[in-house]
Order: C-alpha cells, then sequence, then structure tokens
C-alpha cells in the first residue's frame, strides 16, 4: 500500500483527505498546514494521522506520493525539488480534479442508491405479488406480496430455479415462446388461487434477458364465481338495491375536499358531482357545521348528528368516520340517513315495542345491576321466587325498577316461553280494567265487541302477569282477582261460565299494603295471597356503591337512543351524584344523565358538573327536603305551595349562576322562553 502526504488541510485537502481514508489502496501518513486550526488536522487527528505545520521532518524515501494543495507556486517548487526520486508529486489542480472525479462517484452512487430505493419501494408496496426471472430461469426479483401469496420468504427464493419456488410457474414457456400470457388462472402449492401475467424481457438488440410475471389473488372470485352461476341477473340486483338505497355516501380527502359522492346522494341533496367534487366539505351544509371537518380534526368519528344539507334544506342525520392509514388521516367517509325515512321507522319500531312489552318480557336479572348487599339479598329472593310456582309480590319506591325485577322472574321460571302481560292497575279506570283483566261476553256493555273479548289473564294463560299499582285496585276488582288466584277461575264480565286459567302473578306496589288494610282500601285475604313471597327492593339511596355502574349502563343506553358518543362521567361530577338522596331512584338517575347528555357539545366525550342539571336537596335528608323550601302551613292549598316551591328554587338558581338566565334555564331543564315567563310571573326580575 501505498504512503501519502498531503500539504495543506484547507478546504481542498480535506475534501482529498476523507476520499483517501475511505480507500484501501492508499494510506495517508501526515498531513501538513502552516495553520494549526485547519479543518483537515481535526479529521486527521481523529483517524490517527500525524499533523505537522512543516513538511521537510516527514519527507523521507517512505513517503511514495506528496499531494500539495495549497495552492502556493512556491510551495510546490520546494516540494519538487526536495523530494526524492521515487516520490510522485502531485499538484493541488491534478488533486482537485481526483476529488471533483471522485466527489461525483459519490453522488452518482448515491443517486442509484437512491433510485434503486425507490424502485423497491414501489416494488415491494403495491398489492400484486411480482417475481423476476434471468434467461436461466433463476429468480432476480421477488417482492413482498409474492411472499405474502406463496409462503415462501424472498431470501429463499432469490438466485433459486422459478420451479423450485413455485412449482406450476409457467415463466420458463415464456422464455421459450417470447410470448405474452395475459390474466391466466393458476393455483399456487398452498391451495390459493391467482390470476396471473407473464410478459418476455428482451433488451435494445432483441435479446432475451428474462420475464417477469404479475398476479393477483382471486380466491375469493373463484369461489364466488363457481357459487353464483347467473353473473348477470346478479350484476342487475346489485345495481336495483344501489339506485333503490336511500343512504346517501360522501367522501373528502385530508384537507376537506370532496372526492366522492354516490348517486343516492345526488338524488337526496340535489347537489351534482360537479357542485361537490373538489369543493370544501361545506358546499353541501344548508344549516349546521361541516362534520368532515370535525373529524379531520379530532381524528374521532362522529354518530347521529342533525343537520340539514343541499338546496332543499334536506333534514338527515350524519355518521362520519375518520379514514386513517398507517396512523396518518388521509380523509373521512359520511353516510347520511333521510330524517323523514328514520322518523317513520322509528315509529314503526315504537309500535312494535309496544306490542312486543306486552306479550314478553325483554329484562334477564344479568340486566339488574347492583352489587350492593340489600340489592343482592333482593335479587336473590327473585331468584329463588322465579324457581317456585309462588305469587310474588315486588315492593319499593317508584323508580326503584320493580319492573325490572318482574321481566327478570320471568325469564328465570319454567313459563318464560309463554306470554308475560304486564297491567299497569293505576292507568285503567275501573269499568276499563275489570273488562280488561277478566275480558268480557258480547253484549255485556255498550260498545262491547261482538263475540265478546278475551282478558289479559287468559292471554297470559300458561304464563305471567304483572300487576303494577296492585294498591290501587278497587273493591270489586280485587274480590275478583282473589277468586283467580284462589279457585284459578275467572268469569268474563256479562258472562256466567267459570273459564280455568293457570296464571302466575307478579303484583307491584310502592303504597304500604298493611296501612291499606287498616283503612279498609285493601283487602286482607288478597294481601296474603300476594304476600307470599314479598321482596324489598331497597330505594337508590340505600345504595350509592351501585351508582357508577348504574351510569355505565344508563349512558351507553342513552348513547343509543340519542344517537350520541359519550364515553363516562368525570370524577367530580360523580362524587356530586354519590351526594344526593334521589328521591326519583333509578329513574330519576336516568333523567338526569339523559338531560345532561341533551345540554352537551358534540366533541365533548365526558359527562361533567357544568353538564348536570341543580340537584336541589344535595345535603339534606328527603324527609326534610319539602320543608325546607316550603312552608306548610294550614290552609295553603296544593296549588300555592308548588308554585312558592317554584319560586324559590328558580330564585336560588338565578343567585347561584349570578342572575344569568339561559345558564339557570338549562340548569332547570326549562327553555329560555319558559323561564322569563315564570320570572315575570313570581316577580323575579331583580334577582341576580
Amino acid at each position: 500500500m501505498q504512503k501519502v502526504m498531503i500539504v495543506g488541510a484547507g478546504k481542498g485537502g480535506t475534501s482529498i483527505l476523507k476520499i483517501l481514508t475511505e480507500t484501501d489502496m492508499l494510506d495517508v501518513k501526515v498531513v501538513i498546514d502552516k495553520n494549526e486550526n485547519a479543518p483537515g488536522f481535526k479529521i486527521a487527528k481523529e483517524k490517527g494521522i500525524t499533523t505537522d505545520i512543516d513538511w521537510r521532518p516527514h519527507l523521507s524515501e517512505e513517503i511514495d506520493i506528496i499531494i500539495e494543495v495549497t495552492g502556493d507556486e512556491e510551495v510546490f517548487k520546494q516540494l519538487r525539488d526536495a523530494r526524492s526520486r521515487n516520490t510522485v508529486l502531485i499538484p493541488g489542480s491534478v488533486a482537485f480534479l481526483i476529488s471533483k472525479l471522485m466527489e461525483e462517484k459519490e453522488d452518482l452512487i448515491s443517486i442509484f442508491k437512491n433510485e434503486t430505493y425507490k424502485q423497491e419501494l414501489i416494488f415491494n408496496s403495491t398489492g400484486d405479488g411480482m417475481v423476476v426471472i434471468n434467461k436461466n430461469s433463476e429468480v432476480i426479483l421477488f417482492n413482498k406480496s409474492a411472499e405474502l401469496m406463496t409462503g415462501i420468504n424472498r431470501s429463499q427464493a432469490l438466485g433459486k430455479n422459478i420451479l423450485e419456488i413455485i412449482p406450476s410457474s409457467q415463466l420458463p414457456r415464456v422464455l421459450d415462446t417470447r410470448r405474452i400470457e395475459l390474466n391466466q388462472e393458476l393455483i399456487l402449492s398452498n391451495g390459493m388461487k391467482i390470476i396471473t401475467t407473464r410478459i418476455p424481457m428482451v433488451d435494445e438488440n432483441d435479446e432475451l434477458i428474462g420475464a417477469f410475471s404479475v398476479f393477483k389473488d382471486i380466491t375469493e372470485v373463484v369461489n364466488l364465481a363457481e357459487e353464483i352461476t347467473n353473473l348477470k341477473s346478479i350484476q342487475t340486483m346489485l345495481q336495483a338495491i344501489i339506485q333503490s338505497s336511500d343512504e346517501a355516501i360522501s367522501v373528502v380527502d385530508e384537507n376537506g375536499n370532496g372526492i366522492l359522492i354516490n348517486p343516492a346522494y345526488t338524488r337526496l341533496t340535489g347537489l351534482t358531482e360537479e357542485q361537490v367534487i373538489g369543493k370544501p366539505a361545506t358546499a353541501d351544509i344548508s344549516e349546521g357545521e361541516s362534520m368532515h371537518m370535525r373529524v379531520l380534526q379530532t381524528r374521532r368519528a362522529v354518530r347521529g348528528v342533525a343537520m340539514r344539507v343541499g338546496p332543499k334544506k334536506k333534514e338527515v342525520v350524519v355518521n362520519v368516520a375518520p379514514i386513517i392509514v398507517d396512523g396518518k388521516i388521509k380523509g373521512s367517509v359520511g353516510v347520511i340517513h333521510d330524517m323523514s325515512e328514520i322518523q317513520s321507522l322509528n315509529r314503526e319500531l315504537t309500535r312494535a315495542r309496544q306490542i312486543i312489552r306486552t306479550l314478553e318480557a325483554k329484562y334477564s336479572f344479568e340486566d339488574i345491576i347492583g352489587d350492593s348487599e340489600e340489592m343482592t339479598l333482593a335479587i336473590g329472593q327473585a331468584q329463588l321466587g322465579a324457581k317456585t310456582p309462588a305469587n310474588v309480590l315486588l315492593r319499593g319506591e317508584s323508580g326503584t325498577g320493580k319492573e325490572l325485577f318482574a321481566h327478570a322472574i320471568h325469564n328465570a321460571s319454567d313459563r318464560k316461553y309463554n306470554k308475560f302481560i304486564r297491567v299497569n292497575c293505576a292507568a285503567l279506570s275501573e269499568t276499563l280494567l275489570e273488562s280488561e283483566l277478566f275480558g268480557y261476553e258480547e253484549g255485556a256493555f255498550s260498545g262491547a265487541k261482538r263475540g265478546g273479548k278475551r282478558g289479559l289473564f287468559e292471554e297470559a294463560n300458561n304464563g305471567s302477569i304483572f300487576l303494577d299499582e296492585i294498591g290501587e285496585l278497587t273493591a270489586s276488582t280485587q274480590a275478583k282477582l282473589l277468586r283467580v288466584l284462589q279457585e284459578r277461575e275467572l268469569t268474563r264480565v256479562g258472562g256466567t261460565k267459570p273459564i280455568q286459567i293457570n296464571v302466575r302473578v307478579i303484583a307491584a306496589t310502592n303504597v304500604n299494603l298493611e296501612k291499606g288494610i287498616v283503612n279498609g282500601t285493601f283487602r286482607e285475604d288478597l294481601y296474603y295471597r300476594l304476600n307470599r313471597m314479598p321482596i324489598q327492593i331497597p330505594p337508590l339511596r340505600q345504595r350509592k356503591g351501585d351508582i357508577p355502574a348504574l351510569c355505565k349502563r344508563l349512558i351507553e343506553k342513552i348513547n343509543q337512543d340519542y344517537g350520541r358518543n359519550v364515553d363516562g362521567i368525570t370524577p367530580s361530577a360523580m362524587s356530586q351524584l354519590l351526594e344526593y338522596d334521589w328521591p326519583g331512584n333509578v329513574r330519576e338517575l336516568e333523567n338526569i344523565l339523559g338531560r345532561a347528555i341533551i345540554f352537551m357539545n358534540n366533541y365533548e366525550t365526558e359527562i361533567d358538573v357544568d353538564h348536570l342539571p341543580e340537584l336541589l336537596g344535595n345535603k339534606v335528608s328527603s324527609e326534610k327536603r319539602v320543608s325546607d323550601y316550603v312552608p306548610m302551613d294550614e290552609g295553603t292549598s296544593l296549588t300555592e305551595l308548588v308554585e312558592n316551591y317554584e319560586a324559590k328554587i328558580i330564585k336560588q338558581t338565578l343567585k347561584k349562576l349570578s342572575g344569568n338566565k339561559t345558564a339557570t334555564a338549562k340548569a332547570l331543564g326549562l327553555s329560555v322562553r319558559n323561564l322569563y315567563y315564570k320570572i315575570e310571573k313570581y316577580g323575579l326580575s331583580d334577582v341576580k
């Protein structure tokens, strides 16, 4: 290896030093420069090369090449005269030319590597499998998609004969025939069906240099094709479905510009492709904000947002989801539903639910939320009662979930495959209730249907009947019910023939039946018939530990009903809920959460304290709540008491919110217009 001395460590000398240190043919021994801070000195020292300000001590027979890059003609002459006969002296201009050529070489290599990388990137990013062979049938290129489809690693394929890798490959035939083969089916050894195009490769001299194939996985397509024989009829049917669909779809890019709409979108909004494609996402909105833009900003899907679109201000509900690829948002897709159709479907659903609710139980014990000691005891008793034929009496305050227990008891009994009939005894008049429960004969009363009508007890035969508010039954109806429980038979209104029935009665009440017995409003013998299996359902204030779990379930239900996407409740809001006594029990809790979610903004995902309406009486017991706000003077009418109570609540809320009427209306669940009316009515205009 030849030894080199570089004289001059400036810009040119530094460039040459870098080039020479990267080659194994030359060994730089020493770098000379009269400037000790020359840039080349630093590099030389890092490489362990000797540096000096004088070249004379280092000029010896060991130095084979001297490269002079000082640009000083005098230095060059001195070096020329002092060097030995065997030492080659290269002037700076020549050295500079060499360095330039080396730099260009490195640039070309870098460009070549970059282009190769791009080609590799493109080659491996396509979803199509690609295989290239040389004229000897050896694999020289094998991309990632080919790896995935064949199950063969690239390193195992490169350099091997194509038939060793893919025995069924027809690429060698393409080498022989030099013919292009388009869209040829092939089954790989792993059973995958592919469609491939094979092309021979020739150079500019028409010399064969290899062949390549591009192929796609068509396993599913082939399977479908084998199952579906009439493709034309299927195509016609699919087109009819798409054209008749009322769901409109729009897609925007990451900048919020429209890139795709379907025909249903045009029909629904009245906007054509020319009015939407390439335009901002707000182009179709007549009322409301762009959900596409919100999704692009938040990267979160939105569901069930009402707005108006198009020139006709069509009322719609939109669901929009982000399109995220490799962690980067690429756009969003929206599905627009016509509200008129949804409203019609909701009416149909409501009617269907009303029918279903009278025929079958919807809930089971898994739907009852609560692991407190009181609730666990009630659930255990109900599960025990469900396994017996005994009548059950559910007792508890309004809103505690007595009907939920009734559904669960029926579904856990051996009657679960028969009907479950629900009756609210307080909602019907005495005459109507009697005819509804026990049925009537033709001509029993004016307006009776021809042929009579079966009663709810007959409808529930072999099943269960849930009698809610049993304490509201009249004496006559109590007597008939007692006979049904004792004799297992009933007589229709206006009839004389007894009808045998087998019905399990689940009764519920929120009143004190024992007090009713003392007052003579409830039959003692009926009480003992119903009270054979009493179950006391605890109020919510006695099981506040169940509130977090109840909130989670109720929020899921409200999200589904309102089309919202609320995740939960903040700790501060939960703390406030836990402090409240809940006189309305679980029903009141659902009401509070529903109101909070209604007043939340679409981008908010957690219920916070400011979303909750004012919970009056947080710190006081339910027994003292009314007396603290309402003067219980003798002779005061109920209307006056209610108005006094309402005025005090509005006054307190106005003071707490510094007279802000909009916030007060929101806290009290009133419209602003209604609040102004009440402020004027109670003379509260000056309250701040």
